[in-house]
């Protein structure tokens, strides 16, 4: 259920293991290729869509970056990914990309991708023969009997909720504050991720393109986009984004904006019967720490394995073992993301105790070895192994 990157790569790894599967998707191809969504891989997801054969146009259109700057205080830092992790770095390469790529070799295979169904309900799950029941685009009704159901469909998903409430827990935090997300036509301003922490709030710099730039700023969760008119775009971003090294973020006409809600989330356990969830299904991160959709492939790629040594080796003990497995990174990915945007936003209810705090943290990290290392393991991302 769901061709997101979770839904689209878990089919694509069981393809090239020789296992069927069908990938139901509510929306069309067009909305989901739409859909812009920023974009910061692992290297452990950079290697696996290089090592499947769907890499090729990430590696020549998206950029790899070996560090992130941090600025507090109006000075600028950089934690070098390179040096400290030995040798790793990330890519930036929006999702939606990713899953333009996904696409393309699931119909480019001639495998089954339906869009635009309907009507969706999982049956069964308890049992070895379990069923979805849906309308396809067509409307007509169908019955898809199958071994095994990931529930790869998002938050919003009818996956989740298939589990009975009794057999699952949820964990949840909202955070008091949004992210205002924005496209601007402008050369890069930054060759690595900014990161600024000031007392008027977060903002964040990325590149999108040669000409076109991803940038964030914190905001109130309920904000609307009327609320944010250019001129207050660009007044908080050079305020948030002030410096002593005398860097200046060029200004260029704003083609999109939009308000990004935060929260934490997870849902134990992620199986239940013979439904598997992974991905957004199964667990939210804030976007600090660039996590979600590097979790998502993580996620699949246990669920992969383990699919895999059932049906080749008949071994039962990795689908058994598919919660506990992917939690254990979904808790540290969890915390990785808590730890960043705690550190690097203001809060409500701060006083100028909490922001020294900040400080301290940040100052810790820019100045420790050590420090710095956890934050940069975490963020170009632990082995998947």
């Amino acid at each position: 259920m769901g061709a997101g990157p979770a839904g689209l790569l878990l089919a694509h790894l069981l393809r090239l293991e020789g296992i069927e599967s069908v990938v139901l998707e509510t929306r069309s191809r067009e909305e989901i290729e739409a859909t812009l969504r920023a974009g910061v891989l692992e290297q452990g997801t950079v290697n696996i869509l290089n090592e499947t054969g769907v890499g090729e146009r990430m590696m020549r259109e998206g950029f790899v970056h070996q560090g992130i700057y941090l600025r507090f205080a109006g000075a600028t830092h950089r934690i070098d990914f390179k040096e400290l992790t030995g040798g790793r770095s990330i890519m930036v390469y929006a999702q939606h990309e990713v899953i333009k790529d996904l696409v393309k070799a699931r119909l480019d295979a001639g495998a089954p991708l339906e869009f635009g169904v309907t009507d969706v309900t999982l049956q069964d799950l308890e049992t070895a023969a379990p069923k979805i029941r849906y309308r396809d685009a067509a409307g007509a009704l169908r019955e898809l009997a199958c071994d095994y159901v990931a529930g790869c469909d998002g938050f919003h998903g009818v996956s989740r909720p298939a589990i009975p409430s009794r057999k699952r827990t949820e964990y949840s935090r909202v955070y008091p504050f949004g992210w205002f997300g924005l496209l601007v036509e402008a050369p890069p301003a930054t060759d690595e991720l900014i990161y600024a922490h000031h007392e008027r709030g977060f903002a964040l710099v990325s590149t999108r393109s040669p000409k076109i730039q991803r940038l964030y700023l914190q905001c109130d969760p309920d904000d609307e986009v009327k609320q944010w008119p250019d001129a207050r775009i660009w007044e908080e971003l050079h305020a948030r984004l002030a410096n002593r090294e005398g860097w200046t973020l060029t200004e260029g006409r704003i083609l999109q904006k939009g308000v990004v809600a935060m929260r934490s989330f997870v849902v134990e356990p992620m199986q239940y019967g013979r439904l598997f969830l992974a991905g957004d299904a199964a667990h939210i991160v804030p976007p600090t720490g660039a996590k979600g959709l590097n979790l998502a492939v993580a996620d699949v790629r246990v669920l992969a394995q383990a699919l895999t040594a059932h049906y080749r080796e008949q071994r039962g003990d990795l689908l058994e073992q598919y919660s506990a497995t992917a939690l254990r990174r979904v808790w540290r990915a969890e915390h990785f993301s808590w730890w960043m945007t705690s550190m690097l936003h203001r809060f409500h209810d701060d006083t100028p105790f909490h922001h020294r705090l900040q400080l301290a943290e940040l100052d810790f990290v820019t100045s420790s070895r050590a420090k710095a290392i956890t934050l940069a393991e975490n963020y170009v991302g632990l082995p998947l192994d």
